[in-house]
């Protein structure tokens, strides 16, 4: 069956900081959304937008013939997809689903195995950019699955993103999800430590991050997190919490693979501490105050 906004029904798990803004492209783009999340509250605006609360994830599952996810942690990926309540128990055979978190590869094979055994199609399909690409559909997804599945799916992502690509079978998405995550946390030492120099400094850090940004040094962190951070701006584009989550998924894959990674330990220690001291649910950016903690 070739999918089209007149014959498609999506279910949209998880209408948080990201899942919310996605769900509402979908709806503007004239598809019908049924929506479910554990506080019924945060989906309250997109069912004023016209999408369709249900009570469970069973009910939305069966209703849906595309389900998409955006969820916190592996855990809970496993127990949507996989629980006795969960989608593919309750999805009819034909379905399509999506896996948007960052979660684990083998999760996101497993998923794929169990769900082929009922008849469905997945994708594991994580994201980049954050609470402003989800806000402007400019997110990067990065893809595992069938070729076949993926080209199915294409114009729904459309609407999502501007860079997406498949990556290779299932749990791909997720391995190239673990590249950018290594990525970012060295790269947000970098940006802490240059801010916090040119404070220390006595310079004007904005003027500094003006001519940084757009010379060799610079990074969506440095455009996007820097001036947050001189704003004293640690709201959440994405969860201090969940960064660590995912630096750990991506440690854990390494090291079964016998992959030094350094830098990402020492990242991952930082954040390890920044939420010690209360910062779990503040944005990534918040590690500036390790640097600057005197100051405060």
């Amino acid at each position: 069956m070739t999918l089209t906004k007149e014959n498609v029904i999506i279910g949209f798990v998880g209408t948080g900081v990201m899942g919310k803004s996605m769900a509402g492209h979908l709806l503007r783009a004239g598809y019908q959304v049924l929506v479910f999340n554990r506080t019924k509250a945060r989906a309250d605006e997109l069912i004023q937008m016209g999408a369709v609360w249900l009570d469970t994830v069973a009910e939305l599952a069966a209703r849906s013939n595309v389900i998409i996810t955006m969820l916190g942690y592996p855990k809970d990926v496993e127990e949507v997809y996989l629980g006795n309540e969960g989608i593919i128990s309750h999805a009819k055979s034909g379905s399509y689903l999506v896996d948007m978190t960052t979660s684990t590869p083998a999760l996101a094979k497993k998923i794929y195995d169990e769900a082929l055994s009922k008849g469905m199609y997945t994708l594991d399909a994580p994201v980049s950019g954050g609470d402003v690409g989800a806000k402007e559909a400019r997110l990067a997804i990065m893809v595992g699955g069938d070729v076949d599945v993926f080209e199915a799916l294409i114009p729904i992502f459309t609407f999502l993103g501007k860079n997406v690509v498949l990556q290779g079978q299932a749990g791909a998405g997720q391995h190239t999800k673990m590249c950018n995550q290594i990525a970012i946390a060295s790269t947000m030492i970098g940006v802490c430590e240059a801010m916090a120099y040119a404070k220390t400094a006595g310079l004007n850090p904005e003027k500094v991050l003006k001519s940084i940004e757009s010379g060799a040094a610079g990074s969506f962190s440095l455009t996007n997190l820097a001036p947050r951070m001189l704003a004293n701006n640690f709201a959440p584009g994405f969860y201090v919490k969940h960064f660590i989550k995912d630096m750990t998924i991506a440690l854990d894959s390494a090291q079964a693979m016998g992959l030094l990674t350094p830098g990402l330990e020492l990242a991952k220690s930082l954040y390890d501490k920044l939420a010690e001291q209360g910062e779990e649910n503040s944005g990534s950016q918040a590690l500036i105050k390790l640097y600057l903690q005197k100051d405060q």
